[in-house]
């Protein structure tokens, strides 16, 4: 049996510069990737199959329809007479949520066809798997921080970011993306001119990367913020916990993310949020 992580995917930063004219909007993303999240394990060799536990595997919808099932499926179309098998999920991850469960989930299960059949997840047709499978895949393929434009499937080079301590809040309430993109009302064709991203370069000490971070913003929040109101409330949550350099929301919301100046005072924080609201998701982490 082999087994693989399928990490939080958090957006830093998540400008949105434009929609093109097919109706896709395009982006700018500093992406990072949380050390926990789901587990996802293969039998090679057994006919393909999906089995899901976990505390959300209920809101993971028909397993038909599952990413993993579909990555396994643009992998054997993408290498012929390729091993498969039988996959089993352990959901943790909120569904619907901003952080890309799915799509990790989904390059974990390309992670784990590539190493059963002795392909590198450098392989163009793998990669190719993975933008066949969904937008976010590609940058999920990794696991490791790096910038994302275009329509996501446009990759810069692996980051080094220094570790960042962080809480992941998600208030059980899920949000569709295209709703929040309706919501946004940008024209086909039409570019938005928000202001460009803040400048990265390698190896950036961890008070640089925070500077250049609080520069950038995540375009979606207010549309988000609209939809689901209770986003602002976990917002001004984060904002105001002791020790919080940075809160914003990850993706199309709902999770919202904070970057603390230590483990203590992350720790605290969520002690004192989950007392406060004993319903929301909340973990710490550790981003890079």
């Amino acid at each position: 049996m082999l087994t693989e992580r399928a990490p939080a995917k958090i957006n830093l930063t998540l400008h949105i510069v434009g929609r093109q004219t097919d109706g896709w909007h395009a982006l700018e993303s500093l992406v990072a990737f949380s050390r926990g999240g789901d587990d996802l394990s293969l039998v090679e060799g057994a006919p393909l199959s999906l089995s899901i536990e976990g505390p959300t595997a209920p809101a993971s919808g028909a397993l038909g329809d599952n990413l993993v099932l579909r990555a396994a499926r643009n992998f054997s179309k993408a290498y012929a007479g390729a091993r498969l098998g039988a996959f089993h999920l352990v959901k943790r991850l909120p569904v619907a949520a901003g952080i890309g469960g799915g799509s990790s989930d989904a390059a974990a299960a390309l992670r784990l066809l590539a190493r059963a059949n002795a392909i590198s997840i450098e392989d163009e047709g793998l990669i190719e798997a993975a933008r066949q499978t969904g937008a976010d895949v590609p940058v999920c393929l990794a696991k490791r921080a790096r910038m994302m434009t275009g329509i996501g499937g446009e990759l810069g080079p692996l980051l080094e970011l220094p570790p960042l301590i962080g809480l992941i809040v998600n208030p059980g309430e899920p949000l569709e993306t295209k709703s929040v993109f309706a919501q946004m009302k940008i024209a086909p064709g039409a570019k938005t001119r928000f202001g460009g991203h803040p400048e990265l370069c390698a190896k950036m000490p961890a008070d640089a990367l925070i500077s250049a971070l609080r520069k950038g913003r995540n375009d979606m929040e207010a549309a988000a913020c609209v939809l689901a109101p209770i986003i602002g409330d976990v917002l001004a949550v984060l904002s105001a916990a002791p020790g919080c350099r940075l809160a914003r929301m990850s993706g199309s919301g709902a999770t919202c993310f904070a970057i603390f100046k230590d483990c203590r005072t992350a720790a605290r924080a969520k002690k004192a949020i989950l007392q406060a609201h004993p319903a929301w998701w909340v973990k710490t982490c550790v981003l890079n």
